[in-house]
């Protein structure tokens, strides 16, 4: 028993750690990398900082994945009690109601799955990285971590991999098409360009005009990070 407090102390200590050692450093790689790649589906990733990533690219995430994401603290709520809503009424289409903080968190410390206890897990790792990190270090891991493809992770091997150009050069079009895949990559492809990804696109385009005039949104897509 005084062997696994001992244990939980150290891992415990060793995890916070970490979280802040993120905060500087690229995560070295996540559970989902390692499993694309023990899978067969390899891993093309490429990071960069958030300078080098286009206004476009920040911009079409948000608008595509968390609108309210320079406004939460982590979670928005009301999507997560509509989201609730839905899956009680129809359990075999669950719908997600993930912000890009829990999306990251997720992707960096976690694997992929619906258990109550992985969603424990992603509960307080959102928090941490919300408090630890801030907004524009969450997006800048979230734009290098994320999958955008069959075994291609990150913004920078996605610009390179479907535009055959760096992410600092995408331009809004390429860039709504990325963001409009990331509900499932693998399936809503950008090369081959599908039917979802066509639509999507466009509707993810709209957004970013609404979105671009925010004074908060504008201070994560234009400012470089602190």
């Amino acid at each position: 028993m005084r062997f696994l407090k001992k244990l939980f102390i150290v891992l415990f200590i060793a995890q916070f750690v970490y979280i802040i050692l993120l905060k500087w450093i690229d995560p070295p790689i996540t559970i989902t990398q390692l499993v694309s790649v023990l899978t067969g589906d390899g891993l093309k990733r490429d990071y960069v900082s958030i300078e080098q990533i286009s206004p476009n690219a920040r911009l079409a995430v948000i608008a595509a994945e968390d609108q309210l994401f320079p406004d939460h603290g982590g979670f928005d709520w009301k999507l997560i009690e509509k989201a609730m809503q839905h899956n009680d009424k129809k359990p075999n289409r669950i719908r997600g109601a993930s912000t890009l903080s829990q999306q990251t968190a997720k992707n960096v410390f976690l694997w992929q799955g619906r258990s109550w206890f992985r969603k424990g897990l992603e509960v307080y790792f959102t928090k941490m990285i919300e408090w630890v990190w801030g907004k524009k270090r969450i997006l800048e891991v979230y734009l290098n971590v994320v999958e955008m493809g069959k075994g291609v992770y990150g913004i920078e091997a996605a610009s390179k991999t479907y535009f055959n150009k760096s992410a600092a050069t995408i331009s809004r079009a390429e860039a709504a098409q990325i963001a409009a895949s990331l509900r499932n990559p693998k399936i809503f492809t950008v090369k081959p360009l599908t039917k979802f990804v066509a639509s999507r696109s466009k509707w993810v385009m709209v957004q970013m005009n609404n979105l671009e005039g925010d004074e908060d949104i504008q201070q994560l897509i234009t400012e470089k990070k602190k």
